[in-house]
């Protein structure tokens, strides 16, 4: 099953999907962000205020506080790879993304809840559940 997994995951990203929020703004950074470990990068998205759970340690964070968390979760569980296995709009400036991130520590379900502000995205919700 490990096997198959890893197939899939590895076959998603070399897949070149670009994933938009409302008018064409594109959630292609942030993706890129959490497959490289890169929170400060990540943190450039989000809201001043943002609710944050990660692996069960939850809240609503400022946006520094919110990085050091994301950049401890890093640290522990390198990025073996992060897909979107589902995207959704539920109007033109929200959206709702659901992604895999696999570690040897193993996979987290991701759920990041963005929203679109003039042609800025920003993150207002992040998740990293161990599943």
């Amino acid at each position: 099953m490990a096997i198959l997994n890893l197939f899939f995951s590895l076959l998603f990203i070399f897949h070149t999907s670009s994933f938009e929020v409302g008018d064409g703004v594109s959630i292609d950074p942030v993706i890129t962000a959490i497959n490289t470990n890169s929170s400060s990068e990540l943190a450039k998205y989000f809201e001043s205020s943002i609710s944050l759970n990660v692996n069960g340690q939850q809240g609503s964070y400022s946006r520094n506080q919110a990085e050091i968390v994301i950049r401890d979760f890093f640290k522990k569980n390198p990025s073996k790879g992060f897909t979107i296995v589902y995207s959704s709009e539920t109007n033109p400036s929200l959206s709702s993304f659901i992604g895999d991130y696999l570690s040897g520590e193993g996979t987290f379900k991701v759920f990041i809840k963005v929203s679109q502000q003039d042609s800025n995205l920003k993150i207002y919700s992040l998740e990293f559940v161990k599943g």
